[in-house]
């Protein structure tokens, strides 16, 4: 490079009839690719990236892609799928941020709390086997963890020919597992990570530690009042079974990967009290009805409001079907004993297999979150876990042993399955928002003398900071 500035320098002096303008493009051309192309132009350069959309957006890019993968990373000969991700591109100086919710990826521009914090790029991925990412056909051995790993770590090879700056892996709840799984196969690939209320049931066949949490968490007096309409529900299942009938018949839900309503209409009710400590704070407590005294509609509306009628209908089932199976065959899932129901509860809290239409087989395999969270004991470098107080998933967080460095697992009070850095205690809200500056190599001087003076980087913006929030079945993290 320098050899070639130079010589160009010398062609001026010796032809002096070159303009500045005329030099200035030259040296443009001279200092690389980037320096000329068009962002759009270098992203699409890369073998197996397609464009789907641009949209604008305000002192950004935002581009939706495919990105061309193999349906088996170990055997790429099997064919290859297009994977959709989105880029949201700020400049190739600021560091960038890879965000996975573990599921489809929001088409509109976002940006994480990661990528606030840091102004950075933010590169958003679907989840291997939600539509449209889907091989087809779909073999569905092909969906496991080390799989999705392998497709980060392909996509993040890609594009770090572009953007060269320090990387951080991001996401909430499976997001956050997902961004945990990815340090754990390819930990050279980042330069931290921040995994938000990730769920780590190492034993499957082990979940006292829900149980604890269901009788300690927010007041006697909430869970309570919470337990009555849960039972309520099921002591007036006939009345209310035929209100779901006609909400099925209304709204053309229809319940074969089930069963049957009654085992679909039993799950939503089994999912009221996780589900309001997962969405819901201590304080929207006075809402729920008192069971006693409530109408049918009442106890009707606030199952609907906190569970949703429709979670498990097959319309409603079909979208998380790959997070289904992988609950049924790597990640595990809660089974708790809710004492409360005894004798009214027909069928207990229902395994993924339930959820995961017949013709998908399934087996599940022990000891894969065992290996992860042994991992991360022994190996975390660089990794920050934030969770909820309140959030039932937080029941089974992950833990630091003695041979980690520079990580965290840090807990917002009163949080639940929301919370974020912004959420902690003002000391440990400091130090996050400084190790996460310092590990993208964007720490101000001041911010990592003191920690006290870390804040995020980019302003707030309502509409790319706002947080899309899914109804999400219990069985889904």
């Amino acid at each position: 490079m320098r050899k070639t500035l130079g010589w160009l320098l010398s062609l001026v002096v010796l032809i002096g009839t070159m303009g500045a303008a005329g030099f200035t493009a030259q040296a443009a051309t001279a200092a690389g690719p980037s320096a000329a192309t068009d962002i759009k132009d270098e992203i699409l350069a890369i073998p197996g990236m397609s464009l789907i959309e641009e949209k604008p957006y305000p002192g950004y890019r935002f581009f939706v892609l495919n990105y061309e993968q193999p349906v088996d990373h170990r055997n790429p000969s099997k064919g290859t799928f297009k994977q959709r991700l989105t880029l949201l591109h700020k400049d190739v100086s600021r560091p960038t941020v890879f965000y996975t919710s573990g599921y489809n990826v929001n088409t509109n521009p976002r940006r994480s709390e990661p990528t606030t914090i840091v102004d950075g790029n933010q590169v958003s991925l679907e989840y291997r086997f939600f539509t449209p990412s889907r091989p087809d056909p779909a073999n569905w051995a092909n969906l496991d963890i080390w799989q999705a790993a392998s497709d980060q770590h392909r996509i993040f090879t890609a594009l770090k020919k572009v953007y060269k700056k320090n990387w951080l892996a991001t996401g909430g709840s499976k997001g956050g597992m997902t961004a945990t799984y990815y340090e754990r196969f390819y930990p050279r690939d980042m330069d931290g990570v921040v995994a938000y209320v990730a769920p780590n049931d190492v034993v499957n066949k082990e979940d006292s530690a829900y149980d604890r949490f269901f009788t300690k968490v927010g007041t006697k007096e909430c869970r309570d009042k919470l337990n009555a309409v849960q039972r309520e529900a099921l002591v007036r299942r006939e009345p209310l079974e035929a209100k779901y009938e006609a909400a099925a018949a209304k709204n053309g839900w229809t319940f074969t990967t089930v069963g049957s309503l009654d085992k679909a209409y039993e799950a939503v009710v089994l999912d009221y009290v996780w589900a309001f400590w997962q969405y819901s704070l201590l304080a929207d407590c006075p809402s729920i009805p008192a069971a006693a005294t409530a109408s049918d509609q009442e106890i009707w509306d606030s199952i609907d409001t906190i569970s949703g009628f429709s979670a498990y209908a097959d319309q409603g089932l079909e979208t998380y079907t790959p997070y289904y199976y992988q609950a049924g065959t790597q990640l595990g899932s809660p089974d708790i004993q809710q004492p409360h129901l005894k004798g009214l509860s027909r069928y207990g809290y229902q395994p993924p297999r339930s959820f995961v239409p017949r013709d998908i087989p399934m087996t599940f395999q022990p000891g894969v979150m065992a290996d992860v969270d042994n991992w991360v004991k022994h190996n975390a470098d660089r990794m920050l876990f934030v969770y909820g107080q309140n959030d039932p998933w937080g029941a089974e967080p992950f833990h630091l042993g003695y041979g980690v460095r520079d990580s965290y697992v840090m807990i917002a009070p009163g949080a639940n399955h929301g919370a974020n850095v912004a959420k902690l205690q003002e000391g440990e809200k400091a130090l996050a928002t400084q190790k996460i500056l310092q590990w993208a190599g964007v720490a101000p001087a001041a911010a990592l003398a003191d920690a006290g003076r870390a804040t995020p980087l980019a302003k707030p913006d309502t509409q790319l900071d706002q947080k899309d929030q899914e109804r999400e079945p219990q069985l889904r993290p």
